[in-house]
């Protein structure tokens, strides 16, 4: 589908190579940093607007955190920090803030597992007393019960996400042929039936002694707060906790593929779906923000190119889309398009190596590169409208750079990419080798992706 030059379409295409940042503010999210005498790093910012709180707490520890065979035990623990501790037993975590106006969740990656609360300023006292009695009270009350009963909900969650989930399996067969065996990402978040089953109580017991100790995480406060008064409450709630071992971080060596590497899965699908996938950086490294911006090139809009090219001028795929993912220790690029109902995959293919040799060959355009600036830059500052995302940024930022408050070199990143940055990375990553899978449905396997036709 085309659009015609003129009227509102050229007033947007102006707009877009406006650069947002033109006359922009340095970007200002100011916090206190304490670190107590057990090594629990305490970040304070301060923000009276709204008389709410945030409450956020990392603990630096993820899924690469683990060993082969003891996989998952990261976001099985994201399930048994909300089984109850020694004086809140379960379920008094989630009924004390639900009558205090709160609420509160937890999420699991491959770098960290983090917890949080959120509310009314009035009910900080009582965040950070549950947040420190499951930090140094968890496992005097932590069961077999306890243990087998998250085990199941998690292998169901696993069911539901993965074995029954159209296309569910793509991302763990997917890990699994970028990087090598026993590399720290070549295992899902969730973890593997077999090593859930195989946990023992003592396991999970000595994996939580491990990581989750007040030297290996970093407590955020974000809110209508004073920093002296935080700072008093952690130490009365959290000092006492002693430090546990001190832990290394596992790394590894840069993922190179040797060559091309294909992948057929027949699934319980309707439609055929294509999956590229490249080694790339680890976030926060001089080219992640490139290839960020060209991913959003690739498929962030209506008129990025394979988004028009695929669904809209040819018509044969039902979506597309791209992203960077720079990790701790490595980063992977992917390119994923859904094809329209019996269209094989080779087709898609051609378009997408065509696509990705023309923006090596040629570049992208400046109104290009001004688009995916201007719209990366919006999705940036819309992720700082509530003090719940701040607070989550300043401690990513904190854990990973070392500083909270890097919000404005973080955007500088973005706004100094050039389009001959973008091309660079394009021909440095986005060529072969790379893995290849096509995930096609039941006994249609003549659908799948050619690697004759993807090799250059």
């Amino acid at each position: 589908m085309r659009t015609r030059p003129g009227g509102w379409t050229a007033i947007l295409a102006c707009a877009a190579a406006t650069s947002l940042s033109a006359q922009a503010p340095a970007l200002k999210v100011p916090a206190t940093v304490d670190t107590l005498a057990n090594g629990l790093a305490v970040i304070v910012h301060e923000d009276h607007s709204v008389p709410i709180v945030a409450v956020n707490l990392w603990y630096h520890v993820g899924s690469g955190d683990e060993k082969s065979g003891r996989t998952g035990f990261a976001h099985l623990f994201e399930h048994l920090m909300f089984m109850g501790s020694e004086h809140a037993e379960y379920p008094a975590f989630d009924r004390l803030l639900e009558a205090a106006g709160a609420n509160n969740n937890g999420s699991t990656t491959e770098d960290r597992t983090n917890y949080y609360e959120y509310g009314p300023s009035s009910a900080l006292p009582l965040m950070l007393w549950l947040e420190a009695d499951r930090m140094g009270g968890l496992v005097p009350v932590m069961t077999g019960e306890k243990v087998d009963l998250q085990r199941d909900v998690v292998k169901n969650e696993r069911r539901q996400s993965y074995e029954n989930q159209p296309y569910g399996l793509s991302t763990e067969t997917i890990l699994a042929m970028l990087y090598p065996n026993g590399h720290p990402y070549s295992w899902p978040v969730i973890g593997s039936m077999a090593d859930l089953s195989a946990a023992s109580l003592e396991d999970v017991k000595d994996f939580f002694r491990r990581h989750y100790a007040p030297n290996n995480a970093s407590l955020v406060v974000a809110g209508d707060v004073k920093p002296a008064e935080v700072l008093r409450l952690a130490r009365e709630y959290f000092e006492g906790i002693p430090r546990g071992p001190e832990t290394t971080r596992s790394d590894a060596a840069p993922v190179a593929l040797a060559h091309d590497t294909a992948g057929v899965l027949e699934d319980r699908v309707q439609l055929a779906r294509l999956y590229y996938v490249w080694p790339t950086v680890k976030g926060f490294t001089p080219d992640d923000p490139a290839l960020e911006l060209l991913a959003y090139l690739l498929a962030g809009e209506k008129n990025s190119r394979l988004t028009h090219a695929l669904v809209y001028d040819r018509q044969i795929a039902s979506d597309v889309y791209a992203y960077q993912d720079g990790k701790r220790i490595a980063g992977d690029f992917w390119v994923v398009a859904t094809a329209k109902p019996a269209q094989a995959l080779p087709d898609l293919q051609r378009i997408i190596e065509a696509e990705l040799k023309r923006i090596a060959v040629d570049g992208p355009t400046a109104r290009e590169v001004d688009q995916a600036r201007n719209a990366t830059e919006a999705s940036f500052l819309r992720r700082l409208e509530t003090v719940n995302e701040k607070a989550d940024a300043l401690n990513g930022y904190y854990v990973r750079l070392g500083q909270p408050d890097m919000f404005e070199d973080h955007l500088r990143r973005y706004r100094a990419v050039t389009a001959q940055d973008i091309q660079r990375v394009a021909r440095q990553y986005l060529q072969a080798p790379r893995v290849v899978l096509s995930v096609v449905p039941q006994g249609h396997a003549d659908l799948a992706a050619k690697m004759e036709e993807v090799t250059p």
